[in-house]
C-alpha cells in the first residue's frame, strides 16, 4: 500500500457504498463511513443505510447519535479522527467512503475543528438581521466557498459565532484552516454515473424505500416522542414524509416534492466534489459501470 487510506465518493444512487464494501474485503479494510444522516439510530430507510451490504465488512460512524440530535461537522471531525489514527496504528487501511462533502474535505484536509461556545452577547446583537445581513457579515470574516453556512439565519449566527472565536482564540484558528493542517494521506476515487442514470436510480430507490416501510419508520419516530420540526430539520426524506405523515402534503406530493429535492440534492453533491478538485483535491473517476472486479482492481493499480 502506498497510501494509508482509501477515499471512494460520489453523489447518491452511484453505488459507491458497494465499490468500497469490495475494496475494503480485497485489502482487509474497514469502513469510515462520510454520510451526515447515517450517524442516527433508527434513521435507516431514509438515510439508505443498507447495512447487509457490508456483510462482514466492519464499518464505523453509522448509528453513532440518537435521531433528534443534532451531530455537526465538529463532532465528525472528532469521532472520524479517533477512528481513523485508530485504524492506521493497527495497520488497517481506512476505506472512507461517503456523499457529504463537507464531511469529507475537512477530513481529509486533516482539519481538527475546536469546540467552540455559545456567545450569548452575540447572538443578542445578531438578533433580528436579515439572513442577507448576515451573510454580508460573514462574508467579511470568512471566504465563503459554499452556501452551507448561509441556508438558514440559524446556521448564519453560528458560522459568525464560531469565526468570531477564532478571532479572538487564534490558536483554536489554526486547527480550523486547512492551510495548517496535515493532509490525509489518501487516493481519492469517485464513481461516475451519467445524469440520465443517476435520474433513474434515484427515482428508482425512493420508490423502492417507500414501499419497503419509509412511511412507517417516520410514523415510528414520531411516536417515539421525536419532534416533527426534529425530522424535518434532517431535510430530504425525513422532511417531505414527515410533512405527508403529520397531513400536509398527500402521498403523490409528498413523492414528486422528494423526488425533485433528491436530484438537487446529487446536483449538489457534485458541484461540490468539482470544487473540492478546484481547491487541490485529486479525484479518480471511474465509471460506474465497471465490474466489481474491474473497480476494485483499477483502484488497486491506483495505490
Amino acid at each position: 500500500m502506498l497510501k494509508r487510506s482509501i477515499t471512494i465518493v460520489g453523489p447518491t444512487a452511484s453505488g459507491k457504498t458497494h465499490r468500497a464494501v469490495c475494496i475494503a474485503k480485497e485489502i482487509g479494510g474497514q469502513i469510515i463511513s462520510a454520510d451526515s444522516r447515517q450517524v442516527y439510530r433508527g434513521m435507516d430507510l431514509g438515510t439508505g443505510k443498507d447495512l447487509d451490504e457490508y456483510e462482514d465488512v466492519p464499518f464505523h460512524l453509522i448509528d453513532v447519535a440518537d435521531a433528534g440530535d443534532k451531530y455537526n461537522l465538529h463532532r465528525y471531525l472528532q469521532d472520524f479522527h479517533e477512528v481513523y489514527d485508530r485504524l492506521v496504528v493497527a495497520g488497517v487501511t481506512p476505506v472512507i467512503c461517503g456523499g457529504s462533502g463537507m464531511y469529507v474535505e475537512n477530513a481529509l484536509n486533516g482539519v481538527r475543528l475546536p469546540e467552540v461556545p455559545v456567545n450569548e452577547q452575540l447572538r443578542l446583537e445578531l438578533k433580528g438581521k436579515s439572513l442577507e445581513e448576515l451573510s454580508s457579515i460573514l462574508a467579511g470574516m470568512k471566504t465563503l466557498h459554499n452556501t452551507t453556512d448561509i441556508d438558514t439565519c440559524k446556521r448564519a449566527v453560528r458560522a459568525i459565532e464560531i469565526q468570531t472565536y477564532y478571532k479572538m482564540h487564534p490558536e483554536a484558528a489554526v486547527n480550523s484552516d486547512k492551510t495548517y493542517c496535515k493532509p490525509l494521506d489518501s487516493l481519492v476515487v469517485g464513481v461516475d454515473i451519467p445524469r440520465d442514470v443517476r435520474r433513474y436510480r434515484i427515482t428508482s430507490r425512493l420508490d423502492t424505500r417507500l414501499k419497503g416501510g419509509l412511511v412507517e419508520e417516520v410514523r415510528s419516530l414520531i411516536n417515539s416522542g421525536i419532534s416533527p420540526d426534529d425530522l424535518i430539520y434532517y431535510g430530504l426524506e425525513y422532511k417531505y414524509v414527515t410533512l405527508h405523515v403529520i397531513g400536509r402534503l398527500t402521498y403523490e406530493e409528498m413523492f414528486k416534492s422528494l423526488e425533485t429535492a433528491i436530484h438537487q440534492f446529487a446536483k449538489r453533491q457534485m458541484t461540490w466534489f468539482r470544487g473540492m478538485e478546484k481547491r487541490g483535491t485529486k479525484i479518480t473517476w471511474l465509471p460506474h459501470e465497471l465490474s466489481d472486479k474491474d473497480f476494485t482492481q483499477r483502484v488497486l493499480d491506483l495505490l
